[in-house]
């Protein structure tokens, strides 16, 4: 007999953890509401044409894709089998899961664009899927929570991406975390200044490691990567900026001074702290991270990253500015922003500080128990009242012992039970039970509705 199981890195979430899971989506899409964002779901399947090259070359690896139907090999030949499993992939598979919900977003703005009121909002809350080494924090199939502008290139809308983290994060009573910023265009600067122009996506897939791997082992990669132990050496002030906002922009200005692109890239971070202390964010906590270089190719301006302090779980939240997203769909010149919050991690946080309200683990709120078949004429009519008033309740459908049916009620911490015999049957008054206090009380049906809403 097979023993049952689950992929490694994906997981089963039974109705304890989908009440949590629910709250803490519940409170990042109000968010995503208040700020003006609309609903918008993609499928789970694209083409591979849409997917490839948009992740750059580690994220073309960690794509899932999914063999042709019927017999997917029939016409690959020996010629093909020796051009390698690059080019063998797309003669045996057309389609893959979603990477992200970026790129199937930018997909459908083409598609969709002559619909669309520019500036479009958009939140997506949807799983995704990749190809990656499971571990703690990270997972093959995880949830993400999107929320993008495009048709706009104001820096409005990175500093509301800024209030929104705050204001989610808090929400769900995470209260140390750091929103890191840095730019782009400040890392192609610093590719330009070292004499690596050009090569600034693999400058920052490397430094985008730094936090997980260290310094010695980044150094050691850009060497693997083709970077001369000169341009490394010309690196050395990114490892040692100072902590302090004001004067890490004022060491970079020094820095690349000669750089017109990084001193664009300053200039545009300066406006977007600017905007955040004009809208009145109390006690930000914003930081800039020269490091931070988020290794999605598709980033042109400003990035994100979050972490939760005091937790060892990686960053929560990413994303960044992307200006030509759209333009391999054939709609050059579109810019974008936005943030994707990562619903597993964050709920792996949540449950490690222990930050769910425990009101979320209720699903009934009250269980009606019948004490002989003829109260159904009585608990019935009951559960409709209850139910009409937006009161969840149900009723226990087996002839059981009292004290089963209690346990069944505390075991799903149902809050209030009604207890109805031939006693209340006659009297027309019922037993309505707190099973957090034990407390009894006689009421009619209309006092029961009144008393447990």
């Amino acid at each position: 007999m097979q023993k049952p199981s689950v992929p490694r890195g994906t997981r089963d979430f039974g109705p304890e953890q989908m009440s949590k899971r629910m709250f803490l989506l519940d409170t990042i899409r109000q968010t995503f509401r208040r700020y003006g964002f609309q609903p918008l779901e993609t499928p789970t399947l694209e083409n591979l044409s849409v997917l490839m090259g948009k992740y750059g070359e580690e994220g073309d690896q960690l794509l899932f894709k999914i063999l042709n139907s019927g017999d997917f090999a029939g016409k690959v030949t020996p010629a093909d089998l020796e051009e390698g499993s690059k080019k063998l992939t797309l003669k045996i598979a057309e389609k893959g899961l979603r990477y992200d919900l970026t790129v199937p977003f930018a997909r459908y703005v083409v598609m969709n664009r002559h619909a669309l009121t520019m500036p479009f909002k958009r939140y997506q809350i949807q799983p995704v899927w990749r190809a990656d080494r499971p571990q703690k924090g990270r997972y093959r199939e995880f949830v993400q929570c999107d929320a993008d502008v495009v048709g706009t290139e104001s820096l409005l809308c990175e500093a509301e991406i800024v209030l929104m983290l705050h204001e989610a994060l808090r929400n769900l009573g995470i209260q140390h975390f750091t929103v890191k910023i840095n730019n782009r265009k400040i890392l192609t600067g610093i590719a330009e200044f070292i004499g690596e122009s050009g090569q600034e996506s693999t400058l920052a897939v490397a430094i985008d490691k730094l936090d997980k791997i260290g310094k010695e082992a980044v150094v050691e990669e850009l060497r693997q990567r083709g970077f001369s132990d000169e341009a490394i050496n010309r690196l050395e002030p990114m490892f040692n900026f100072p902590n302090e906002t004001k004067a890490a922009f004022a060491q970079l200005k020094t820095w690349l001074a000669d750089s017109e692109i990084a001193q664009k890239g300053l200039a545009e971070l300066e406006e977007v702290w600017q905007l955040v202390e004009q809208y009145g964010l109390q006690a930000p906590q914003m930081q800039f991270d020269v490091t931070l270089a988020r290794g999605l190719s598709y980033y042109t301006g400003a990035i994100f990253e979050v972490k939760a302090n005091g937790v060892q779980i990686g960053s929560i939240s990413g994303g960044g500015r992307y200006d030509n997203l759209t333009g391999t769909f054939g709609m050059p010149g579109l810019s974008g922003v936005g943030i994707s919050l990562g619903v597993d991690r964050i709920y792996d946080v949540m449950e490690e500080l222990g930050l769910f309200p425990d009101t979320q683990l209720q699903s009934t709120r009250v269980l009606v128990i019948h004490m002989d078949p003829e109260a159904k004429a009585v608990g019935l009519p009951l559960l409709t009242k209850l139910r009409e008033k937006d009161i969840a309740a149900e009723a226990y459908p087996d002839s059981a012992k009292l004290k089963k049916q209690l346990d069944y009620a505390n075991q799903k911490y149902i809050p209030y039970v009604v207890l109805i015999g031939s006693e209340e049957m006659q009297t027309g008054l019922l037993t309505l039970k707190s099973m957090v206090t034990g407390e009894q009380k006689k009421l009619s049906v209309e006092a029961i509705v009144t008393e447990v809403q």
